[in-house]
C-alpha cells in the first residue's frame, strides 16, 4: 500500500523592516498559494478510496497526454 505523505512544515512570515501589514498578509497569501497549502487542506477534508485517487490520477495524466498531443499538431500545422 502507499503511504500518504503527510507535511509537517512550519510556514513562517516575518514582518520585514519597514513593510507594513498588508504586504505582509499579500506575502502570506502568496506563500501559501505556492506551497499549495489551502488545497491540501480542501483535499484531504473527505476521505477518498484509493481506487477513486488513481482513477482522478489517470484521467489527469490522460488530459495533459491530450494537451501535448494538440500542441504538437498545432506546431506540425505551421
Amino acid at each position: 500500500m502507499e503511504s500518504i505523505k503527510i507535511r509537517k512544515k512550519k510556514m513562517v512570515v516575518k514582518l520585514r523592516k519597514n513593510e507594513s501589514s498588508e504586504n505582509l498578509i499579500k506575502r502570506f497569501i502568496r506563500k501559501s498559494k505556492k506551497e499549495k497549502i489551502v488545497d491540501e487542506y480542501l483535499e484531504k477534508r473527505y476521505y477518498k478510496k484509493p481506487s477513486e485517487i488513481k482513477r482522478e490520477e489517470h484521467f489527469r495524466r490522460l488530459a495533459v497526454f491530450e494537451k501535448l498531443k494538440q500542441k504538437e499538431k498545432l506546431e506540425r500545422q505551421d
